[in-house]
């Protein structure tokens, strides 16, 4: 058993401690339907033959033009088509360490419980940046068929004149109409910036959900909505500057929009005790290894240099491209990209 300042340490329930902590940002996409667990991924990272990196397949529809059953026309038969979906896992690790004499000083510090809240909010941090390059990566692709999904999931009004150019009482329904056609109404959830949100607020189109305690008094909750769809408010969406003008990205996501599986490290928390170097410190090391997969969508790893995917690399339109056959040349069927939740806005405000 591991020791922490001559006390034994448990990383197991050192783990469950942290997963039990408020982790709000992570919580709400949860509730709006955008993480969807997947047990073909689980399995296929967990097993024993499992990799950093998969190709799942996926079954196709079954289609054709239904024939003439008149007693003369013969009855054609069809194939259906397989789909490739290549995932990743993102491994991510961070180790923090206190000194002996820090405690001291600080009348003894609860130096456990203070951990344990900061490696929380701290890894929710780091899944937001993965889920942000990721979306950057995606909308970065290139080709005729991704860029199908690039140009039919934006929709851009920044260069309009006037109001024309801010998020205004069309922008949303436009926005997923473009994307999903008669599926807009899998979009969900919206994230978007505070100057986007206010511009909403402005215009009394951003209502915020309300409650009524057992008082009768009804409160505004911290969670807004948009044309009917729940609104996350977050600053670290997208902010571009191009020839002295802030163009805002609001990204509009669905139920299901990204597969999501915690795989999971050998050891994901424990301590090490030093006592010798200045005096006595602990070091408290984190490891976490998940795959974001984006449905509909299939990661490549054409340029990634190691098993993990950096943010830089997710980022990479050329690491992506639309779920297809494998086939080559006019034999490739790629997935209809209206079936992906998956757009966004970008607008001056």
């Amino acid at each position: 058993m591991a020791k922490f300042d001559s006390k034994t340490f448990n990383p197991q329930a050192f783990g469950k401690y942290v997963e039990v902590l408020p982790k709000t940002k992570k919580n709400e996409l949860v509730k709006g339907g955008v993480l969807k667990g997947n047990n073909e991924i689980r399995n296929a990272f967990s097993s024993q033959t499992g990799t950093a990196y998969a190709v799942l397949p996926i079954y196709g529809r079954i289609g054709g033009e239904a024939l003439n059953y008149d007693g003369l026309t013969d009855i054609a038969a069809e194939t259906t088509s397989s789909f490739e979906r290549g995932v990743v896992v993102v491994g991510r690790a961070k180790a923090w360490l206190e000194k002996d004499f820090s405690e001291d000083i600080t009348g003894g510090a609860k130096f456990m419980d203070n951990a344990a809240v900061q490696v929380s909010d701290y890894f929710d941090d780091v899944d937001q940046k993965t889920i942000l390059a990721i979306l950057k990566g995606i909308f970065s692709m290139t080709g005729e068929e991704n860029l199908k999904f690039v140009n039919g999931h934006t929709y851009d009004i920044s260069g309009e004149k006037g109001e024309a150019a801010f998020a205004g009482a069309t922008a949303l329904n436009n926005a997923v109409q473009k994307a999903g056609g008669d599926n807009k109404s899998k979009f969900s959830i919206v994230i978007m910036h505070s100057v986007v949100a206010t511009n909403l607020e402005n215009l009394n189109l951003l209502g915020y959900l309300k409650q009524t305690d057992s008082s009768g008094i009804q409160r505004d909750l911290s969670l807004a909505s948009w044309n009917g769809r729940v609104v996350l408010i977050d600053d670290d969406m997208p902010v571009e500057v191009k020839e002295g003008v802030s163009l805002y990205t609001t990204y509009v996501l669905g139920d299901g929009a990204f597969d999501y599986e915690d795989i999971g490290a050998k050891v994901p928390f424990e301590m090490y005790r030093d006592p010798k170097t200045k005096g006595g410190q602990d070091t408290l090391y984190a490891r976490t290894r998940k795959c974001f997969a984006p449905f509909g969508i299939s990661y490549t790893k054409a340029s990634q240099a190691s098993l993990s995917p950096t943010d830089l690399e997710l980022a990479d339109g050329g690491n992506w491209e639309l779920v297809n056959n494998g086939l080559d040349g006019d034999k490739r069927e790629y997935i209809d990209h209206r079936a992906i939740a998956i757009a966004r806005i970008i607008s001056k405000g």
